[in-house]
């Protein structure tokens, strides 16, 4: 298992390799910051470095996840802070596999309940729901790590590219109505990007 700050340097660093990608995303149905606000963000929790190992992983990434919501404006801080922090607060102080499954559905049941929003509505909420699941489901089933990885890169991968044919029905994009179809949403797409740039480095690849 990588140090967390191992795991947030590679976070940050596929964040700011994405982050035009990310506002032309918010470009089209929102206000087109998403790519620099999660920069700023995201670098801000990597400067925390050894600060976080420091840390029982559990209060590391609730202290990331406040870092966002300081330095994150917009919708995003809160959103991706409350994910960070309802997973942080519970796990235990030594966490198993299978605390991680259920702190991850935590965390995305502080989205919903800060968003007020729920899968369907082209959010990131239509990435991290799938992700959750297909944990759950592979820790259930006592899959490999390498498989139980592909199968939770896979599901945000699905995850995002379902949000393409969604109408928004939450944030900004929801002001453009039947409009905001045809477009990935944003924060669907960043949730995707975190995910796969995660289940990667626990894989061992580059």
């Amino acid at each position: 298992m990588p140090a967390v700050s191992e795991l947030f340097g590679e976070v940050a660093a596929a964040v700011r390799a994405n982050a035009d990608e990310l506002t032309e995303l918010d470009r089209a149905i929102g206000d087109g910051d998403h790519g620099l606000n999660l920069r700023r963000g995201f670098d801000a929790v990597a400067g925390l470095g050894p600060e976080l190992d420091a840390m029982p992983v559990g209060k590391a990434l609730q202290k990331a996840g406040m870092t966002l919501v300081m330095k994150i404006g917009g919708a995003s801080g809160p959103l991706y802070g409350s994910l960070l922090m309802g997973i942080g607060k519970a796990l235990p102080e030594t966490p198993a596999l299978p605390d991680f499954a259920d702190a991850l559905q935590a965390g995305v049941d502080a989205v919903r309940q800060r968003g007020k929003s729920e899968a369907g509505d082209k959010t990131m909420l239509d990435v991290l729901a799938p992700v959750c699941e297909a944990l759950r489901d592979g820790v259930a089933r006592s899959l490999p790590a390498s498989r139980l990885l592909d199968d939770v890169a896979a599901a945000a991968g699905l995850g995002l590219e379902s949000t393409r044919a969604l109408v928004a029905r939450k944030g900004r994009a929801s002001f453009l109505g039947e409009r905001s179809a045809g477009h990935l949403d944003p924060g669907a797409r960043s949730s995707q990007l975190i995910v796969e740039t995660v289940c990667t480095r626990l894989r061992g690849g580059p």
